[in-house]
């Protein structure tokens, strides 16, 4: 059973994925288990909130377009399993898929290859495009120096 950190970690890299990749990768899983709607995916808002300084008094920022879905798992011998997808956007088939990987994600039979085959090349993917924002950030970066003028 995944802990409660493990799976804020797998669904935040879910919701963080490219649709396309995230299609292309589900897609190589071949047949997966047939799912049901407990939730259709849905476009709504959310609040999203800051800090001054990240550490100051909390303030609402401005609002988000999100799609929700929940799916649950049909036949799985185990307890009946939801998954939750939560994605910013208005994205329908993003917040499902991230529902259902993160279904098959709490179950013993999958879980393993979900990782391998999705979760890990979409951290690496995620990974690699931060290190390419950092680089175009620091080549446009100026330093300034102060000189002392001799008396």
């Amino acid at each position: 059973m995944p802990t409660v950190i493990q799976r804020q970690a797998w669904m935040a890299t879910l919701a963080k994925a490219e649709l396309e990749l995230l299609e292309k990768l589900v897609n190589k899983l071949g047949t997966l288990p047939k799912y049901s709607f407990l939730r259709c995916p849905e476009i709504g808002l959310a609040m999203v909130r800051g800090r001054a300084g990240g550490t100051g008094e909390a303030f609402n920022l401005g609002e988000i377009t999100m799609t929700r879905c929940v799916v649950q798992l049909e036949n799985q011998g185990e307890e009946a399993l939801a998954g939750f997808g939560y994605v910013a956007g208005r994205s329908h088939r993003h917040a499902e898929l991230a529902a259902v990987c993160d279904a098959l994600l709490q179950t013993s039979y999958w879980y393993d290859q979900i990782q391998a085959e999705v979760i890990q090349p979409l951290q690496a993917e995620y990974q690699q495009q931060q290190e390419l924002k950092q680089r175009q950030a620091a080549a446009t970066q100026v330093n300034f120096f102060t000189m002392v003028r001799g008396e």
